[in-house]
């Protein structure tokens, strides 16, 4: 029965205004979007959802709105809007307020950056000095030549929970979702044909949300993006005492800009997911190819945690309990794609979000919609733009 079912499926095609490819979370708030325009829309995944294969999966991420860039804080003024909005529809809790310090060398390097953002953005922020610290946060090691300040807003989203809600209002809306269908092929042309494992799609408008396989899909449109995917190891580490470094025990979430272990950054989320672990990992990873990415087998991060954590978190066990895995897909400013294919205008992709995507997602979905639908966006998005890869765009092709 499944033969014939199949074989009816790719005989006759199936007419969508738009097909959105890649499931996590910028696809599907993207999809939300468009139904919610009350454009026919199909959201296509190649795994069997939910997955944990990608960048979307997992329980937690971090919100906030402290970063270097204005563009960025100012995005996640809406972001905390929407992200309410869903959990009102959805009637489900996805964010979780526990305060984001951000820890580093006061007068260089980002924390000054990040300081200076929140405080002209109005972002409730609090500065800690050094003799207070220790009252708000005792069990944390305040480094030498280390500012700290507090974004007030910060927190944790429930990430599987986010993932699932916006999957199910879409399909509330009549939005149409195929997992399990991998794309073999898309002709672009006035109307897009998508191919998939399991049928034919046509579509006006295609969007392409596809984190570390997005170069394998624009390759299908003769085009690529200088985008390096790399695998991260999500780090669970060990409270010495139930629960010191708890969400109950107000413990926030944190970010460290920089350390005597490493320029990168280091971030951290309180335990709640796992009982007595807390969640510390290194925004950085080696490069993988998303299809093997378990061969990457690199752990000279957890080292630099290990001794980050046996330094400046004394309260935990400075070897990590659990170990798990995640993708960024990079751009070499690590900032994002969001824009049209340079060849065809009813293509558009999101991608590279550089291990920072997850909180915007609605927003994200927002602005690629607005895309799909040729509107003018509600954010000037120029930062985001392709031709700003020019000269490496030479190289990669």
């Amino acid at each position: 029965n499944n033969q014939s079912k199949l074989a009816i499926n790719m005989s006759a095609k199936q007419d969508y205004d738009c097909v959105v490819i890649g499931a996590g979370v910028q696809g599907s708030f993207t999809a939300y979007q468009l139904a919610k325009h009350n454009k026919k829309t199909l959201l296509l995944e190649q795994f069997v959802l939910p997955h944990t294969r990608g960048s979307s999966h997992g329980q937690t991420r971090i919100i906030r709105r402290a970063y270097e860039q204005d563009i960025y804080t100012q995005m996640m003024g809406e972001g905390y809007q929407l992200w309410a909005q869903l959990e009102k529809e959805a009637g489900v809790t996805l964010y979780r307020q526990t305060g984001l310090l951000v820890m580093g060398p006061e007068t260089s390097g980002d924390y000054p950056l990040v300081k200076n953002t929140l405080l002209k953005n109005k972002v409730p922020t609090v500065i800690l000095s050094r003799d207070n610290f220790h009252q708000h946060i005792p069990n944390v090691v305040l480094s030498e030549g280390h500012g700290a300040l507090l974004d007030v807003t910060g927190g944790v989203l429930f990430a599987d929970r986010a993932l699932k809600a916006v999957q199910d209002q879409f399909q509330k809306l009549g939005g149409v979702i195929q997992d399990n269908e991998k794309v073999t092929e898309i002709k672009p042309g006035p109307v897009v044909k998508v191919t998939t494992s399991g049928g034919v799609y046509q579509a006006r408008n295609v969007v392409i949300t596809a984190g570390p396989w997005t170069n394998k899909l624009l390759a299908h449109t003769g085009f690529q993006l200088p985008l390096e995917t790399v695998k991260i190891n999500v780090c669970y580490w060990k409270e010495k005492t139930p629960g010191t470094y708890g969400v109950k025990q107000r413990f926030p979430c944190f970010v460290v800009t920089g350390s005597l272990e490493s320029k990168e950054h280091i971030y951290g989320l309180p335990s709640n997911e796992y009982p007595d672990l807390v969640k510390i990992c290194y925004h950085i990873g080696s490069k993988t190819d998303p299809d093997y990415r378990d061969l990457q087998t690199d752990t000279s991060d957890i080292d630099i945690l290990k001794r980050y954590v046996s330094r400046c978190i004394p309260g935990l066990v400075p070897e990590p309990a659990v170990v798990e895995s995640c993708m960024y897909t990079l751009t070499p400013d690590r900032h994002f794609v969001l824009d049209y294919h340079p060849n065809y205008s009813n293509i558009v992709i999101g991608a590279g979000f550089s291990g920072h995507g997850f909180k915007f997602g609605p927003v994200i979905g927002k602005l690629l919609c607005e895309l799909s639908l040729g509107e003018v966006p509600s954010f000037d998005f120029s930062s985001f733009k392709i031709r700003r890869f020019q000269s490496h765009m030479k190289s990669a092709l």
